[in-house]
């Protein structure tokens, strides 16, 4: 049974965070640059492939693995969107872990492996830029999104 996920951002009801995560998160795409996103089971929202890190992985190499957990895809980093910190953000699981999320995204260019849903995804797909409007993406998903398509000259640092 999946653990189901709620997340909050700059909500006073929001409970008190009781873990820190490190995690990785990738911009994956395409040869048309369309982005790699994955709708998840525990909130039914689209979101880009990524977790947390494990005492053994560097942060690249989180991004590297979640990808290939969550997608069947082997990528390769190219680059970073930013590292996304902020206090506001607060993710609550129903078997009680209330997580703060270190965040850190990259981006990414497939290199192998087999478009595969995993059991933490209902659907995956390739979108255009046009598309993310119409899809129901939580905010913070939606910031990498945005600074991804921004093509910044530095990484976003939050």
């Amino acid at each position: 049974m999946m653990k189901a996920r709620t997340e909050y951002y700059d909500d006073p009801n929001a409970p008190e965070p009781n873990s820190m995560v490190v995690a990785a998160s990738a911009v994956v795409t395409d040869e048309q640059g369309r982005i790699l996103l994955q709708r998840r089971r525990d909130n039914d929202l689209w979101a880009l492939p990524g977790g947390g890190m494990d005492l053994t992985d560097s942060l690249p190499g989180t991004a590297v693995r979640e990808v290939k957990e969550e997608t069947g895809l082997d990528v390769e980093i190219t680059g970073l969107v930013g590292t996304y910190t902020d206090p506001k953000h607060i993710i609550e699981y129903t078997d009680g872990e209330v997580r703060r999320q270190f965040n850190v995204c990259f981006t990414a260019r497939t290199v192998g492996g087999r478009l595969t849903i995993s059991n933490e995804s209902t659907e995956l797909r390739f979108v255009h830029a046009g598309e993310l409007e119409d899809l129901p993406i939580h905010h913070t998903q939606r910031l990498r999104l945005r600074h991804f398509l921004e093509h910044r000259e530095s990484p976003y640092l939050g």
